[in-house]
């Protein structure tokens, strides 16, 4: 059964020429007994709630994974797919790509994502198991990982909270095979990983990753483990490769005509490529089918609180957000909008819901927890919110796992400067289409003393520049009680909630049922019928806009003030919706505290972009904003002389 999985994988990769054939040759074993004697799934139903989640961290090692798909009897991998394999439109790619309803849990590739997103996936079943009881929600998740996904830093963040909150139902497989590209591993690690693992609380097994019984007491034994547990398999690459097994010759290309032949030969697999005995492939087919019984027998029990559980998954906020609307209006505060924000989060989480909040040990400077949050804890998984610890990398990959595993909304916060360390999560949630929200704080120049190390220039621009990605940055708490609206109902779609550490004047003075936001950009003030210039700007930069608006009239230069907070959804309106904002005057400025880049769209060749394309200076934030010459003065000043030369 395991050499079923290694000759798929090795005729995959040297039909594609292109793969790594080692790792599945090398962890073959360990996924056959795992898959056929302890995993938990339904290959008729590949998102049966309760299901134990596999999830390949070390995703080079793909076709691991969809030869145990294809064996198993999942619809969503063909024999065909698997000739395919990296071939244009496979699902069979050359890493995994998550597709709900597959068997494939989530993409991975940048190494020590998939141990991130199994902490995730682990944190949930917590969650879900303490609110709805473990008759519902009682499930293993088991993550593949490699020298690699160890080496990589985001696998310490995410381990040791892991080990923090004893996750019992995690499990590693550690394919301890000392290789990476490079050659053998002791190039460039010396790391003692049994104290490493103890360190962070979990459970250390070692194993002879080839030996059956030996694989299948380990993985009996975590069955009642009482923390996680990584069970570090000893294993060769290129198992049965007599001229490139345990080595680097087996990891990053095919093997070769020959040396497949050879392998042929050592395994004693005398078949054809891409032929699987019939009684071998019955034998995996029957292992498959028996999901199907351990659904049925769940199903009586979750039948009995589907109708509750639906209810905390529900994603009807509306009448949340239309009373802060008008308590926003009815009130007009000078806030920043990270405080408003805490406001609306206030409001979601008075009643029980599928919302997780969280933070980079930053939550009083996020206000991303609030008075109705419960801090989870390895004593309390009733809770609804995570203290991440300084650990952004990692945060930001949970959160992914959260959102994955269930129907749950993960928020995170930290600095928008600190987007940068959680860029690579942020891009995968994109790509996944995942409901995850970025709550980014401390969104310019304008947090002021903590100076240019902590103050982004150019983070708005890199992330305007994810696919898939919606950049929120709200003028005032109207805009920001809308943005997080369209952040929760945006479902396909992650998010990014830039707010600011500075108070804004409310820009919105009239409630208007309407979502304006959801137009991603909108004109919020017009000093005259007959306008000569546009003023586009977001977030804290509106009312900035205003005010040159306001001096330039002085003069009898007339404008309109759009406010843009999200470009990402302004471009997605219809065309003549876009001319009208767009092409009404023949002058066009725009004014953000960051990098310029994007807002060309906006104006034009032509037009003037007031933003910050140096980095930022310690100092109180309205000086800094002098210094750079973001002032109403300044920039009414140097666009009058553009309107009168023309």
């Amino acid at each position: 059964m395991s050499n079923a999985i290694r000759f798929l994988s090795i005729d995959a990769v040297e039909k594609a020429n292109s793969g790594h054939p080692g790792m599945p040759m090398g962890m073959a074993d360990v996924a056959t007994v795992l898959f056929k004697n302890f995993l938990n799934y339904n290959p008729r139903n590949p998102d049966w709630l309760n299901r134990d989640r596999f999830v390949l961290s070390a995703g080079h090692g793909s076709m691991l994974l969809y030869s145990l798909l294809y064996l198993t009897g999942y619809s969503s991998i063909s024999l065909k797919d698997i000739k395919n394999f990296r071939q244009l439109n496979s699902i069979c790619a050359g890493h995994p790509e998550f597709h709900p309803g597959t068997g494939i849990e989530t993409t991975t590739g940048p190494l020590g994502q998939g141990v991130a997103n199994a902490v995730g996936f682990a944190i949930a079943e917590e969650i879900l198991r303490e609110r709805f009881g473990s008759k519902i929600f009682n499930h293993k998740t088991y993550v593949l990982a490699g020298d690699g996904c160890l080496m990589e830093g985001i696998s310490h963040e995410a381990l040791s909270l892991a080990g923090h909150l004893c996750l019992k139902n995690l499990v590693m497989l550690f394919d301890n095979n000392s290789i990476s590209i490079d050659g053998p591993t002791s190039l460039t690690v010396s790391d003692n990983y049994k104290k490493r693992f103890n360190s962070y609380g979990w459970d250390y097994i070692e194993i002879d990753g080839h030996d059956e019984k030996k694989i299948f007491n380990a993985l009996k034994k975590v069955q009642s483990a009482k923390k996680p547990t990584v069970i570090s398999c000893i294993t060769k690459i290129g198992f049965g490769s007599p001229n490139k097994s345990g080595s680097e010759k087996a990891h990053g290309s095919p093997l070769g005509e020959n040396e497949v032949k050879l392998v042929r030969k050592k395994l004693n697999w005398s078949h054809e490529p891409f032929i699987i005995p019939k009684k071998i492939m019955e034998e995996w087919r029957k292992i498959g089918k028996t999901g199907q019984i351990k659904e049925d027998k769940w199903k009586k029990n979750y039948n009995k609180k589907k109708g509750q559980i639906n209810k905390i998954f529900s994603t009807n906020f509306s009448d949340i957000f239309k009373k802060e609307k008008q308590n926003a209006i009815k009130n007009l505060e000078t806030l920043a909008t990270r405080k408003s924000s805490e406001k609306i989060l206030t409001a979601l989480n008075e009643k029980k819901n599928m919302i997780i909040g969280g933070s980079a040990d930053l939550a009083g400077s996020n206000n991303t927890k609030t008075k109705n949050h419960k801090p989870i804890s390895k004593k309390n998984f009733k809770g609804n919110y995570i203290h991440y610890g300084v650990r952004e990398h990692a945060m930001c990959g949970i959160m992914n796992g959260l959102s994955l595993h269930s129907k749950l909304v993960p928020y995170g916060g930290t600095f928008l400067i600190f987007s940068d360390y959680c860029k690579p999560a942020i891009r995968l949630s994109a790509l996944m289409k995942l409901s995850v929200v970025y709550v980014m704080t401390h969104d310019s120049i304008g947090l002021g003393e903590d100076g240019p190390t902590h103050q982004p220039i150019e983070q708005l621009t890199g992330l305007r520049s994810i696919p898939n990605l919606n950049v929120f940055r709200p003028a005032d708490t109207t805009e920001t009680i809308e943005c997080w609206e369209l952040a929760l109902k945006n479902l396909d779609t992650p998010s990014v909630l830039a707010l600011s550490r500075q108070n804004l004047s409310p820009v919105r003075q009239s409630y208007e049922n309407q979502n304006k936001c959801s137009l991603g950009a909108y004109e919020v003030y017009r000093s005259n019928n007959k306008i000569d210039l546009t003023i586009f700007a977001s977030g804290s930069e509106v009312n900035l806009a205003l005010e040159v608006s306001h001096k330039l009239a002085t003069e009898n230069k007339y404008s309109k003030v759009i406010s843009v907070p999200c470009q990402e959804i302004f471009f997605k309106q219809n065309k003549n919706y876009k001319n009208n904002i767009l092409n009404e005057t023949n002058y066009k400025i725009s004014i953000e505290a960051g990098r310029s880049d994007t807002w060309s769209k906006f104006i034009g060749e032509n037009g003037l972009s007031f933003g910050v394309e140096d980095f930022g200076k310690s100092a109180p934030y309205k000086e800094i904003f002098k210094d750079f010459k973001l002032t109403a003065s300044e920039i009414s000043n140097k666009t009058k002389s553009i309107i009168n030369k023309n």
